[in-house]
């Protein structure tokens, strides 16, 4: 559940809790809506605990290049 839905269901459960005055026989929508507000904030919150453990990061040192090893041939002293 991203951070999107959870604010969707936020919404529409306070739209239920607070804004609807409709009764039906076998559900209290005022409890649905509280439930959904619930469902809503704790999927907000493990979304957002996830999220923060994704963004630790390690800094990793960069190697350095490869060292290539060679000769020159130069001439030595004056032989005498």
């Amino acid at each position: 559940m991203g951070i999107g839905v959870s604010i969707f269901l936020i919404a529409v459960g306070a739209l239920l809790a607070f804004a609807v005055d409709y009764q039906l026989g076998w559900l209290d929508i005022t409890v649905a809506g509280w439930v959904l507000m619930a469902v809503g904030a704790l999927g907000l919150l493990l979304t957002l605990l996830l999220w923060s453990r994704r963004r630790s990061r390690v800094l990793v040192e960069p190697e350095p290049p490869p060292r290539v090893r060679g000769y020159r041939d130069e001439p030595g002293p004056p032989v005498p």
